[in-house]
């Protein structure tokens, strides 16, 4: 695990995290000053395809780690399940809410950004701290 290969996949694992969930805050405020199709377009051209590459660089680093880190851990599958989570709001909730100039499509956007931020607290938290391992 202290490889130079294993802390290049973890910093590629790490910036995908923060290309995937930083640009969520600023969603409402560019929403409101009527950037939508600018969104919709950061949603799907980097949001989405960071969120999948978090998933590579994860599942690389369990298979680099000398099965120190194994996928039958506690906070592995926890962390899989908030990624889950998190990719189906992203392309289900999300990414239709950002096209759509509605009340409806306010609340969704705002109920999804809220709920991938609580994923990536508790995604955090499994991170850090590793219960079960």
């Amino acid at each position: 695990m202290g490889t130079t290969g294993y802390k290049i996949m973890l910093l590629l694992h790490v910036l995908s995290a923060v290309v995937a969930f930083g640009p969520l805050f600023l969603y409402p405020p560019l929403r409101r000053a009527g950037a939508t199709a600018e969104i919709a377009k950061l949603h799907l051209y980097m949001v989405v395809p960071a969120l999948v590459a978090m998933w590579v660089f994860g599942m690389g680093l369990v298979g680099m780690s000398d099965e120190a880190i194994q996928m039958s851990d506690g906070w592995i599958g926890g962390a899989l399940l908030v990624w889950v989570i998190s990719l189906a709001i992203s392309v289900g909730l999300i990414r239709p809410a950002l096209t759509d100039d509605s009340e409806g499509a306010t609340a969704k956007l705002s109920a999804g950004v809220g709920v991938t931020h609580l994923m990536l607290v508790v995604g955090l938290f499994l991170m850090v701290f590793q219960p079960g391992a």
